[in-house]
């Protein structure tokens, strides 16, 4: 293995704002002591989950959006 292959890949600003997203919506989880949103009364009308989908789906094409929206 090369020296570049043992090192972590650098994250591109969709995958940092994934983390991001990801790490608060864990935490909310945690301080409802649930481990998944579809356990949550307020799944629905949720920012964070919302937020977590929007991170995902951007992390996935970059930016390019192609028109979709949420």
């Amino acid at each position: 293995m090369s020296e570049s292959e043992n090192q972590p890949k650098e994250l591109d600003e969709y995958e940092k704002a994934l983390e991001k997203q990801l790490s608060i919506l864990k935490k909310c989880q945690q301080t409802k002591g649930i481990d998944s949103c579809m356990q949550c009364k307020e799944l629905i009308e949720c920012k964070i989950r919302e937020d977590y989908v929007k991170a995902v789906y951007m992390s996935m094409n970059k930016g390019v959006t192609g028109g979709f929206e949420f």
